[in-house]
């Protein structure tokens, strides 16, 4: 059975590319959010197998979107998606119960690394 992935970013155009690693590689993707709120509701709705997180998000910054489905979920499996030269918050979401991150602009070879370390 297919892990299911729920993608997380402000900008459709990073969805759309996590998207076409994931799905080329059997992955179902369930669902999109576009902010940190979102990612909160459709985490409880869909109950996906792991989240890919933006960080820097209106709204709902991806920090405070990953404690709270710590806080539905302590098992959740969250990855955060960075732009280089974000240590700092990269360390909070470690923190905070991310299990893995991943440096914007994405190479597939490393997504997928991250998410099936975070799946076995």
């Amino acid at each position: 059975m297919a892990h299911k992935i729920l993608i997380v970013d402000d900008a459709a155009f990073m969805r759309m590319m996590i998207k076409d690693i994931l799905s080329k590689n059997g992955f179902e993707i369930v669902g999109e959010a576009a902010d940190g709120a979102q990612a909160v509701e459709k985490y409880r709705e869909l109950q996906p197998d792991l989240v890919t997180m933006d960080i820097t998000m209106p709204e709902m910054d991806g920090i405070t979107a990953l404690k709270e489905i710590k806080s539905i979920n302590p098992a959740a499996k969250v990855i955060m998606c960075s732009a280089m030269g974000q240590q700092a918050m990269v360390i909070d979401a470690i923190q905070a119960g991310a299990r893995d991150f991943i440096v914007k602009p994405f190479q597939a070879d490393r997504v997928l690394e991250a998410i099936n370390k975070t799946l076995s």
